[in-house]
């Protein structure tokens, strides 16, 4: 049996010392590291040694009985949660550790939010029951608060106590009834037990000391007896990528998870949007830690790299499993790469597109109106630790500029879109319509094209363009958002129409929609949970009301009080800072990104940026037209005179 575990934690929880332990105890490493050693198994890279915190999502391998466990340990810092969140697409479960000292703090509770999103079951670990300060059952009750209620505390499953017997009858019928009757027969508790945490329906909770030792036997006895998996390796190959790395050799390698049937060295894989790229597979690699070994196959159920693809990327499904996943956490924040003249800037470029294809989320832009390279940022360690790789792996000395939101742009109410594209020798037309999404929703497509006005071919080439990078709004040129984008029809010409016709005209029906309505611009927004002492709940109130943010009504308990809310990024980013200087250290803010809204001081924003829509060479709202064996070119106010298909809504 395979099972693919995942570590999680908000940092500083104890997250890499509880690998540790796990390793040690089953046998995988011979001696157990320290992260303020800077000897841990999973923290390879250089950088995470020094730093003393994991950055990137690093793999190993035990068994126990029959079992072979993948474990994942994942970054716990809130800077490196798109690292996190891609491993999180291939686990079967997952183990959170709480600090019984701190409790639930803020990344915490966006990590659990992730689990539910992938539906991953979760057991819970509280960690550092030593410590002065610790209160398991402070932990259990924020859990229950917080999280979810849905918990059982269990410290050995030979005669299960009271609790969790309930908690197991309450969502099983007939262990219901056997218990009101009196009856108990282990195995089947237990048995149930096992299916109601795969299910989701029970989140099971063990504590211990990681750094002592406590705890931990006890835990993987307990993991192990309640875990299960099953992978079909009979049927043909499938699997989904988890992170895209470079090894010393610069070689690319791509992990992926197996979710069915088996794959060997050698075997091709076709990928893409209509599969239309093959390539073989060079070398299947399994890795434990900085180490790896090479095999000539690998089944469901096993995690592994490969070498021989080069155009997958993280969360793309491969074989006979749909759907690619499109990740939550995305960045806020942008900074510029600065670097030195002598540099020459393709080259710069180029090490950033590699760094890309490890981390999509950092979105590298080439700004050829500013020119400048942009890089799309969670936080300023980010930053950091970006400066540092980018000197160990391509000998490159950088700095970034001032971290600046990322701002988004949407629209009101619907709106239609044409494009025509017919300079001499090429020809396509585009009718859009564009609507308001929810907030959140995204860009989304629906085609309404009738195969007698445009193949098939045409029509999912449009759907292509559409997707195939952030368009820009024109208030700002932020990327555009919230949109459902719909087909309605659209023109080719046997003869003349060619690469590259339909992303011209398909470009400018959007942009000439978006001139046609009205726009707005959103901004990234915090949801905050504050904790100070009463005397300073009135001081919090007016500072949440100056950042613009919005709050619910304080819950005060003694001499302490919470406060929740949400409000920009851009207000709120510094005010963990403000707060422990006026608390005297004793207050706290946690903050989680709670998606774009409404931006709060749009005026302002869109005259700093000053962008100018007529002057971006990317993007036009007007159409070409051709007469007389000449192009020409026709405003977007006018263009609806001069379009070749019939106008339909």
């Amino acid at each position: 049996m395979k099972k693919t575990i995942g570590i999680l934690a908000h940092v500083d929880a104890g997250k890499t010392t509880f690998s540790e332990q796990v390793l040690y105890h089953t046998k995988s490493i011979r001696n157990r590291g320290r992260v303020d050693h800077k000897n841990s198994f999973l923290d390879i890279n250089r950088l995470e040694k020094e730093r003393g915190i994991t950055i990137f999502s690093d793999q190993a391998i035990f068994e126990i009985d029959e079992s072979k466990y993948y474990l994942i340990d994942t970054p716990g810092h809130i800077d490196f949660s798109s690292e996190m969140e891609r491993a999180l697409s291939i686990l079967d479960y997952a183990i959170l550790i709480i600090s019984a000292v701190e409790g639930i703090q803020g990344h915490t509770e966006t990590i659990w939010n992730l689990l539910r999103k992938y539906n991953i079951p979760t057991f819970f670990f509280i960690n550092k029951i030593d410590r002065t300060g610790a209160s398991l059952e402070k932990v259990i009750n924020e859990i229950k608060e917080d999280l979810t209620s849905d918990i059982c505390y269990i410290n050995k499953l030979e005669n299960l106590n009271e609790e969790v017997i309930e908690l197991i009858s309450e969502r099983d019928d007939l262990l219901l009834e056997r218990y009101l009757n009196g009856g108990y027969n282990e195995e089947e508790w237990i048995l149930s037990l096992k299916n109601l945490i795969k299910e989701n329906k029970i989140f099971p909770c063990l504590s211990g000391s990681a750094l002592q030792d406590e705890g931990i036997d006890n835990f993987l006895r307990i993991f192990n007896m309640l875990t299960v998996s099953s992978y079909d390796e009979n049927r043909s190959f499938s699997g989904r990528v988890y992170k895209i790395r470079h090894d010393d050799n610069g070689t690319r390698l791509t992990f992926i998870k197996a979710l069915s049937g088996s794959l060997k060295v050698r075997d091709e894989i076709s990928y893409g949007k209509n599969n239309d790229i093959t390539e073989k597979i060079s070398s299947i690699r399994l890795y434990n830690g900085n180490k790896f070994t090479t095999v000539d196959k690998v089944s469901a159920g096993d995690v592994f790299a490969v070498t021989g693809l080069s155009g997958l990327g993280a969360g793309e499904a491969i074989g006979n499993l749909e759907g690619d996943i499109n990740f939550n956490m995305v960045p806020t924040l942008m900074s510029k790469v600065i670097f030195d003249k002598s540099y020459n800037v393709k080259d710069v470029l180029k090490y950033f597109r590699i760094l890309e294809n490890e981390d999509p989320a950092l979105n590298v832009i080439w700004n050829e109106v500013l020119q400048e390279i942009q890089v799309s940022i969670m936080g300023k360690i980010q930053l950091e630790v970006l400066k540092e790789v980018v000197e160990e792996r391509f000998n490159l000395k950088i700095e970034f500029g001032p971290c600046e939101i990322m701002y988004k742009e949407t629209i009101k109410n619907a709106t239609y879109g044409y494009g025509h594209f017919e300079p001499l020798k090429h020809y396509a037309e585009v009718h859009l319509k564009l609507e308001p999404n929810n907030r959140g929703e995204g860009i989304t497509f629906e085609n309404r094209c009738h195969a007698d006005d445009l193949t098939t071919g045409n029509q999912n080439l449009i759907k292509t363009h559409i997707f195939e990078r952030n368009h820009h709004g024109i208030l700002t040129g932020s990327p555009i958002t919230d949109i459902k984008i719909t087909l309605l029809t659209g023109r080719a010409h046997n003869k003349h129409t060619e690469g590259g016709d339909f992303r011209e005209a398909t470009f400018r029906a959007i942009r000439q929609g978006l001139e046609k309505v009205e726009n707005i611009l959103l901004e990234p927004y915090y949801k905050f949970k504050i904790d100070v002492e009463l005397d300073y709940m009135g001081r919090v109130i007016s500072d949440i009301q100056r950042l613009n943010g919005t709050f619910n009504t304080p819950d005060a308990k003694l001499n302490k009080v919470t406060i929740t809310g949400r409000g920009p990024v851009a207000t709120f980013m510094d005010y963990s800072a403000e707060i422990l200087t006026f608390t005297k250290g004793k207050g706290s803010i946690n903050l989680i990104f709670d998606g774009y809204d409404i931006c709060h001081n749009s005026e302002e924003v869109i005259e700093k940026i000053g962008y100018n829509k007529n002057a971006d060479i990317e993007y036009s709202s007007s159409s070409i037209f051709c007469s007389k064996g000449q192009g020409f070119v026709v405003p977007w106010n006018e263009v609806e005179k001069y379009i070749h298909c019939e106008i339909k809504e």
